[in-house]
């Protein structure tokens, strides 16, 4: 039989493998590697986004959140936006809020129609 401190041994040689495996299974925040998380290129796509935002509607205000951009207008939210392919590309709300999500860097007559269909 296996006495007492061989189970205790054989849980943590167990938990240690398993946390091994979850730390090297995590998200890569490493550039070196060459290769770039879905979420760098989601958050370029914001960042592309917030610079048309203030480029071409100066009277909307942008807040660069992680996953999504807050515009609002005159101290009232007005929208949020959001650039996941995994939702659909649709407007739905939340609260009074809507969220507009898109799949890619909108145009500028996209954000047009979609800020004009939020007020």
């Amino acid at each position: 039989m296996i006495d007492g401190i061989w189970w205790l041994v054989i849980l943590f040689a167990v938990i240690a493998i398993l946390w091994f495996i979850a730390k090297s299974r995590g998200v890569k925040t490493s550039k070196k590697s060459g290769n770039q998380s879905k979420t760098t290129t989601s958050n370029d796509a914001l960042h592309k986004t917030s610079a048309l935002l203030k480029q071409y509607f100066p009277d909307y205000n942008v807040a660069r959140k992680v996953n999504h951009l807050l515009i609002s207008k005159q101290g009232r939210k007005v929208a949020m936006i959001t650039i996941d392919k995994k939702i659909a590309a649709s407007q739905r709300r939340l609260g009074d809020v809507p969220v507009i999500n898109y799949h890619r860097v909108p145009s500028r007559a996209q954000l047009t129609a979609s800020l004009q269909e939020t007020e």
